[in-house]
């Protein structure tokens, strides 16, 4: 079913793949059912407490939580098509919430605990959620709205009873019984609704089918280089309320049998990073490209950790040649570069381990996918030539539709092909470049420059840890390039610097592209998902 087939080149991976899904299909059953049968015992998920202890969760207890907490909500009056919200941090009651939610036939609607009042009021009101799982923080959050969404009947708290009516979320399972049976699902019945992480105007829910888990099994097995192998053990810092955290990390994982480490932070810490990967034998990781350049300052970690890690896949924006390199060097490893987005995820990738590996390009289709470069027409481009990357329908990890946005959902294809609003192009050997999202594309002096190579640029300059690019509008060359750079600790942000890494991009790449107004920042303003808001940033001026 959906595995790739064992292949020492890329040819031979496309060559042996074909889609079995099955008509009769639940993510839950897959995930937790299948395995608390076979082997009750399998670790599933290992929690790290906030005294460094871990919880080991397993298969056997997971499906007894999942079944009472859909009784749970059953009794509530929660049923098939409703609309569950999820907001909670990585935690065992995050993935005992999702799979109950699919037990039931219901929708999952996950949240980031990021989000401020106003962005979960107007999730919660625009998917109509009839009930929300969260936590003390997550009560907090709600105090702060304006008013309660009216479809929101009720509340369960991982941290006991609360504000506005809040119910014990172990209390509730504690009372229901422990066996259910599941709804009858198929691929297309809604599982889950995805926000987009609204980076250009309001976000959309993006439904997805159970099918979305089972058409991500290729492109999570790609980048992890034939994942599950013996002793595999996955992580990642990204919320599990992103497609990312979700369906990149936690649902493969248990679908394959592999335990999940689930760790509350509140902000990233990349000395953390490397010592909890140490601690406790991490072997695969999904790191999005801004955790890993956080890493990237930490020195030796390899000499003062000692890591164990076989495969590091990493998406959501531009990796870019310097962090590939330093993987490879301070690793040990070779980061697999992937692409996707919360409407049809995980569709490009890399495997180091067949040789799909080239430093800048963000991988080639996934088997079973097909993706190409097209222009506003529709018609597929020649290599070299930019333009939009397009996904081609049907395809198992597609989204069913925006929610209640037809016209949305309309204007997402042209024909067949699913637009991203991602600008890329490709080479003669398949392998996809990325340039930039269409807004951030920089045109200046005739020139269309993607912001992505001029921040890897900036990374590989001493005195810099973070750095953004936006277009400025000017009078004369319509834009010009102006650098956004977060420096490192005990540096001296002043304009000798400034005309420093201006001469070091302008002597690495072409002149056009260097910035011509550099502004040192405290912090990048980002998304829940790790993506930089450059739209905030053009706001800023």
């Amino acid at each position: 079913m959906v595995l790739l087939p064992k292949a020492d080149d890329y040819d031979g991976l496309v060559a042996g793949f074909a889609w079995d899904i099955p008509t009769d299909l639940n993510i839950a059953a897959m995930c937790c059912d299948r395995w608390a049968v076979r082997a009750p015992e399998r670790p599933a998920i290992l929690s790290v407490d906030p005294d460094g202890g871990i919880t080991e969760t397993r298969f056997g207890a997971l499906r007894s939580r999942t079944d009472r907490l859909a009784n749970g909500l059953k009794a509530m009056g929660v049923a098939r098509g409703d609309r569950v919200a999820i907001l909670l941090p990585q935690c065992p009651e995050t993935a005992i919430s999702h799979l109950a939610i699919y037990k039931l036939g219901a929708i999952a609607v996950p949240m980031a605990l990021l989000f401020g009042p106003d962005a979960l009021e107007y999730r919660l009101e625009d998917s109509g959620a009839a009930a929300l799982i969260t936590c003390q923080a997550g009560l907090d959050k709600l105090s702060q709205m304006v008013e309660s969404p009216p479809s929101l009947k009720h509340i369960l708290s991982i941290d006991g009873p609360g504000d506005h009516g809040a119910l014990s979320f172990h209390e509730v399972l504690d009372r229901a019984q422990a066996t259910f049976t599941n709804a009858i699902t198929g691929p297309d019945t809604p599982a889950m609704m995805i926000y987009t992480s609204g980076t250009t105007g309001p976000p959309k829910g993006a439904l997805h089918g159970h099918r979305v888990l089972t058409g991500h099994l290729p492109g999570v097995q790609m980048p992890h280089e034939f994942f599950p192998m013996p002793g595999d053990l996955m992580w990642t810092p990204a919320d599990w309320a992103w497609a990312g955290g979700l369906l990149n990390v936690l649902l493969p994982s248990l679908w394959f049998g592999v335990p999940v480490v689930a760790h509350r932070a509140d902000k990233f810490d990349p000395e953390h990073a490397f010592r909890l990967c140490a601690d406790l034998g991490v072997r695969n990781t999904f790191i999005p490209p801004t955790a890993l350049r956080l890493m990237r300052t930490v020195e030796r970690p390899s000499a003062r950790y000692d890591l164990s890690i076989r495969t590091v896949g990493s998406g959501g924006e531009s990796l870019g040649r310097e962090t590939y390199d330093w993987g490879r060097t301070e690793l040990g490893v070779t980061i697999n570069e992937f692409y996707g987005q919360t409407e049809c995820n995980l569709v490009l990738s890399s495997c180091a381990a067949i040789g799909v590996s080239r430093p800048g390009a963000i991988g080639r289709p996934v088997p079973g996918h097909t993706v190409a470069v097209i222009d506003t027409n529709g018609q597929v481009l020649p290599p070299g030539e930019t333009g939009q990357i397009a996904v081609k329908r049907p395809d198992p990890v597609m989204f069913l539709e925006y929610w209640n946005r037809p016209e949305a959902t309309e204007a997402k294809f042209i024909g067949d092909w699913m637009t991203t609003g991602d600008e890329g192009h490709t080479d003669g050997e398949g392998y996809v470049f990325f340039v930039g999202r269409d807004d951030d594309v920089i045109t200046s002096a005739g020139y269309r420059i993607g912001p992505g190579e001029i921040e890897d640029c900036l990374l590989g300059h001493p005195a810099v840890r973070l750095a953004a690019v936006i277009g400025k509008p000017d009078p004369i060359r319509t834009e010009i390039v102006k650098a956004f750079i977060v420096p490192r600790d005990d540096v001296a942000s002043d304009d000798a610097l400034a005309a420093d890494i201006q001469d070091y991009v302008r002597t690495r790449l072409a002149a056009y592209e260097y910035p011509r107004e550099i502004t040192f920042v405290d912090s990048l303003p980002m998304t829940t998902t790790g993506k930089i808001i450059r739209r905030l940033l053009r706001d800023s001026g």
